[in-house]
């Protein structure tokens, strides 16, 4: 058992500690990596992001992609000529979550998607979410700025 008075257990808290941002940190690069292959349609690089048996999750219509090879064709077919940005990401360890600004011609959307790492520095498991805009219920007006 340590004390609290043990510097042998300050140093491993330390240690853990820096272990799991360099593990965020990490991850974040490796997800920036594959957000950079997906707009340059690098399909190697992007598929160098990936473990082998990723899994992709598209929640709202309740479909699943499974493996790297697979993953790697729905991106080069689907959905056809589109552009992304990103406007934010949030790392912490074993998990990144992106929102992005994504346009296919003239239609604009936002993804949100959410990220996992199999240990070895590659994305486990995608899982995303793309809302699309609707008119707010009426009776708030008075309280809500639109933009």
């Amino acid at each position: 058992m340590t004390s609290l008075t043990d510097p042998t257990a300050a140093d491993n808290s330390r240690s853990s500690e820096a272990d799991k941002s360099h593990q965020s940190v990490e991850l974040r690069k490796t997800v920036e990596r594959y957000w950079a292959a997906a707009e340059a349609r690098d399909w190697a690089a992007f598929a160098d992001t990936l473990a082998e048996d990723v899994v992709y999750t598209l929640s709202q219509t309740r479909e699943r992609i499974r493996g790297r090879e697979k993953y790697v064709q729905f991106n080069r077919e689907y959905p056809g000529d589109w552009r992304l940005r990103i406007e934010r990401i949030v790392a912490e360890p074993g998990h990144v979550v992106t929102w992005v600004h994504f346009t296919v011609g003239l239609e604009e959307m936002y993804g949100i998607s959410f990220f996992t790492e199999d240990g070895e520095g590659r994305i486990l498991s995608v899982t995303d979410f793309w809302p699309e805009p609707y008119e707010p219920p009426a009776g708030r007006e008075h309280l809500v700025e639109r933009y």
